[in-house]
C-alpha cells in the first residue's frame, strides 16, 4: 500500500508517519528539497533510531544526510565517509528537542558477505544505537539486525533529471 505525505504548514508533511507502517512517497525536485526533506525527517528522529538509506549512485543519500544532520542540530561538515566508513558528528543545538549526535556510516566499500560483517562489527555501531541517530548509506542488507526497528528510506533518481523519489517506512 502506497500512501502519500499528507502536507503540513509547519515541514512539509505530517509527522504522525513516525507511527505508521504504511509506506509514504514523495517527488523531491532539487537538492534543496532533499535536505528540506531530511531536515523534516531528523524533527522525528531522536537517540537509538537507525536510518538505512537505499539507492543509487547519485540518488541523493549523501544530501538527505546532510538535512537530517541539520535538523538535528550535530555540528561538522557532512560529507559522505566513504574511505573512511563511518563518522561521529557531535550533538549541536536542537529547537524542542534534547541534543542528540549522529553517526554517518557509509557502507558502499563493506563488500559483502562474512567480511562484511565482520567489518561493521568493528565499527561497534550497536553501541552508538543507545544513543546516537545512526545514517546508514548501502545498509540494506547489512544492518537490519543491530536494532529491532529502523526507518528504511529509498531513493530513486529519475534518468536525465534531478527529480528523485523517495519512500519511507518504519520497519519492525
Amino acid at each position: 500500500m502506497v500512501t502519500r505525505a499528507v502536507e503540513s504548514p509547519s515541514n512539509g508533511f505530517d509527522t504522525r508517519w513516525r507511527k505508521a507502517k504504511a509506506l509514504a512517497e514523495r517527488e523531491l525536485p532539487t537538492t534543496e528539497d532533499t535536505e528540506d526533506f531530511g531536515r523534516a525527517l531528523a524533527d522525528e528522529l531522536q537517540a537509538g533510531d537507525m536510518v538505512i538509506l537505499d539507492g543509487p549512485l547519485g540518488a541523493g543519500k549523501t544530501a538527505l544526510t546532510r538535512g537530517i544532520a541539520a535538523g538535528l542540530g550535530v555540528r561538522g561538515r557532512v560529507t559522505s565517509p566513504t574511505f573512511i566508513i563511518a563518522r561521529e558528528h557531535k550533538a549541536g543545538e536542537r529547537s524542542g528537542h534534547a541534543p542528540v549526535p549522529m553517526v554517518h556510516v557509509d557502507a558502499y566499500r563493506l563488500g559483502t558477505g562474512p567480511r562484511a560483517l565482520d567489518e561493521l562489527d568493528a565499527l561497534d555501531l550497536d553501541t552508538d544505537l543507545d544513543s546516537a541517530v545512526v545514517v546508514v548509506e548501502w545498509g540494506e542488507g547489512l544492518v537490519e539486525h543491530l536494532t529491532a526497528r529502523y526507518l528504511m528510506v529509498r531513493m530513486r533518481r529519475e534518468p536525465e533529471s534531478d527529480v528523485r523519489t523517495v519512500t519511507w517506512e518504519w520497519v519492525g
